[in-house]
This record gives C-alpha cells, sequence and structure tokens, in this order.
C-alpha cells in the first residue's frame, strides 16, 4: 500500500511517534496516487499515534484581502494546497483563529497549538500555531514544495521586523459562528517588491538539524523548528534582507505565497 510506504519514508527521515509535526504539502510531488489526501493524511496520523500532533497551515491570504477582509471560520478555505484544505474540512482538526494566517492541529497538544491565535495582531506572532511549535519542540516537514514555503519563518522576522516585513493596518471581520461576528484590527504582513528565501537556510543549518530524502516520487526536508528559529533569528539580526530578495532579480521566477 501506499500508505505504508509513505509511513516507512516519514519514519527513515525521522518522524517519530508522539511528535508535533508541521507540514507543508505539494501532493502531486507525490505521483500518481490514489486517495492521496487520503493515504498522506493516514499515514501521518498512524505513524504519529495518540501521542503525537498534526499540523497544517491553512492559510487564506488570497481570498482575505484589503478588498475583502472578511474571514469565515467554517468555511473560507485554505489557500495552500489540497492536503491542508482535506485536513481542514475532512479530519477531526481544529482551526486557529486568525483571518490570513490560520492553521489546523489534531491530536494530543491540538489545543495547545491553536486556542490563543485570536490573541495576536499580527499573522505569525507569540501566540500563533507555527510560534509555539517552537516552544513544543516540533518539526516540519516539506513534502515535495521545497524549503520557500515557510510560513514559521514569519515568526522569526516578526522578532527583527525587517523593513519590508509590515502592510498598514486594517480591520477584518471574523465570523467565529453563524451568529457570531467579531471585528479586529490587524497588521498584515507586506514584503511589496520582495520574494521570500527562506530556502537559504540550508546554508545555515548543521546536518543534525535537518534531514533530505525521498518519499515516493517528492523531494523531503525534515527541519528541527527550534534549531531554524534560532539560526534564523542570529542571521536577521546581523542581516535584515537574509531571507528576501529584490522582486526584480527574480523575475523570472514568479512570486512565492506565505
Amino acid at each position: 500500500m501506499y500508505k505504508d510506504r509513505i509511513k516507512s519514508g516519514l519514519a527513515a527521515l525521522g518522524v517519530n511517534c508522539g511528535d508535533s509535526l508541521l507540514v507543508h504539502a505539494s501532493l502531486k510531488s507525490l505521483g500518481a496516487l490514489p486517495n492521496a489526501a487520503e493515504q498522506v493524511t493516514t499515514a501521518f496520523l498512524e505513524l504519529l499515534g495518540s501521542e503525537g500532533t498534526l499540523l497544517m497551515p491553512s492559510l487564506t491570504y488570497s481570498s482575505v484581502t484589503k478588498e475583502s477582509p472578511f474571514f469565515d471560520f467554517e468555511t473560507t478555505p485554505s489557500c495552500v494546497g489540497g492536503l491542508s484544505e482535506y485536513f481542514r474540512t475532512k479530519t477531526a482538526a481544529r482551526r486557529s483563529i486568525h483571518p490570513t494566517h490560520s492553521a489546523c492541529a489534531l491530536g494530543k497538544a491540538a489545543g495547545f497549538f491553536i486556542d490563543s491565535h485570536l490573541s495576536d495582531r499580527t499573522p505569525v506572532g507569540a501566540h500563533s500555531p507555527f510560534s509555539k511549535l517552537k516552544e513544543a519542540k516540533g518539526k516540519v516537514l516539506f513534502l515535495g514544495c521545497g524549503l520557500k514555503p515557510n510560513t514559521s519563518m514569519h515568526g522569526v522576522e516578526e522578532l527583527v521586523v525587517p523593513p519590508y516585513l509590515f502592510g498598514e493596518e486594517r480591520e477584518y471581520t471574523l465570523r467565529l459562528s453563524p451568529d457570531n461576528l467579531l471585528q479586529k484590527r490587524y497588521i498584515p504582513h507586506g514584503f511589496a517588491g520582495y520574494i521570500q528565501r527562506y530556502d537559504r537556510l540550508l546554508d545555515l543549518l548543521k546536518p543534525d538539524d535537518y534531514r533530505h530524502g525521498n518519499i515516493l516520487d517528492a523531494e523531503v526536508f525534515l527541519l528541527d523548528c527550534k534549531a531554524f528559529w534560532d539560526k534564523g533569528l542570529e542571521i536577521l539580526r546581523q542581516d535584515p534582507f537574509y531571507f528576501v530578495e529584490r522582486r526584480h532579480e527574480q523575475a523570472n521566477q514568479g512570486g512565492l505565497g506565505d
């Protein structure tokens, strides 16, 4: 079964029972795989077991915008891939409350990661699931998507606040339930004129900080969360522009999402 091959590949990389694991993924990178989202999600959950917690981003920045600042906790879809939307809608995962940078979690520590995100006024503040993963000594897995879509790195940037990071504060409407609307002001990310280059983390990490391999047809990276937060923070304090490039320098590559 493909599911068992996926589990074996994850275990060989260093994903263990009881881990807290955040997953960024491109399902198509795995190759021809029937019921891909279901098989991949099941493989993760079975490997992590009852003591582990699986997290995935459920970002909505492409639909919740300055022109349309409305987030429905229950129905606004994730814009970062089919696996994250499957996880959000087809499992018992819980979603954090943030208009553009929510995440979903399922497992023993789901409440720890999810419950306090509403307290933040920035996308990846101290109460976000992405920031709390560092506290939990968790891991981040990149399945067939490279290292550029690393939402956790925004949490590192928010500790330094490079000149490109934030846009203008704005008000959002959050529908928390059919009868509960909340108006709240947030400071969104900016990045005007810049492209994110979080793949540069590999130049900073030691061999013990990450694992690299393949699962089916997908190239996979498994990173120790605390290690890349620490190394990322150190380099940003030296060079606030280390993880970005001017957009015109990468005109042929196109933009990158959060």
